[in-house]
């Protein structure tokens, strides 16, 4: 198992928690990744799952984004999901296989006050993920979503007052963990989900009902 982050440090320190190698790579960046799946094809001979998972946030109301803000935020999120996919696709196809797993959020639907290129990145996963679907299919290969409502770093930067906010709106009543957004990931990743494909998996406490 293979770890991306643009944060080199960050990226060491988290796959030596899960027994994984840490590739120093930028997902906005083409070279970087093409970089990394090629070092992942060297050392294994296979890519089978690819999980895109990058994010940022640059919140600020729409008439406060700078053209940055947006791009940046579009760049990795959405970016970065189209950049590792496409890099993969030639391996999937080869070995008739894959698995593609995709992050996206209850944004994406519903928009957020201060979210605008957060929303329409999320959004862009969405429509990615169920148009990739049906061009992979044929391949052997399946890409599918999940959208989380987690305790992630981007969660953390929340103002406490905003965040206990955030938590009452969640039926379940609290943000989830990332062991349970990694269970949905590995049903997504397993041979039982082998027949969904396209699909946008809600693992978020009932926010989106």
């Amino acid at each position: 198992m293979y770890l991306i982050d643009y944060d080199a440090d960050e990226a060491a320190t988290a796959a030596a928690d899960v027994g994984a190698r840490a590739i120093h790579a930028d997902v906005s960046n083409t070279s970087d990744i093409d970089r990394a799946v090629e070092q992942v094809i060297s050392e294994t001979g296979r890519v089978d799952v690819i999980v895109n998972n990058a994010g940022i946030l640059r919140d600020k109301m729409l008439w406060k984004l700078t053209d940055d803000d947006w791009e940046q935020v579009l760049a990795i999120h959405t970016g970065g999901t189209f950049r590792l996919t496409r890099a993969c696709v030639p391996h999937f196809r080869t070995r008739g296989y894959g698995r593609v797993i995709n992050v996206t959020s209850y944004t994406g639907l519903h928009g957020n006050t201060g979210q605008a290129n957060y929303g329409t990145a999320k959004a862009g996963i969405i429509g990615f993920t169920k148009t990739a679907a049906k061009e992979l299919a044929r391949f052997g290969v399946t890409v599918n979503a999940i959208s989380p409502n987690a305790e992630t770093r981007m969660v953390a930067s929340i103002p406490d007052e905003k965040k206990a906010e955030l938590a009452a709106a969640i039926p379940l009543g609290r943000f989830g963990n990332a062991s349970e957004m990694c269970s949905a990931v590995g049903f997504l990743a397993s041979h039982e989900a082998r027949y969904s494909t396209g699909v946008v998996l809600p693992v978020d406490g009932g926010i989106s009902i």
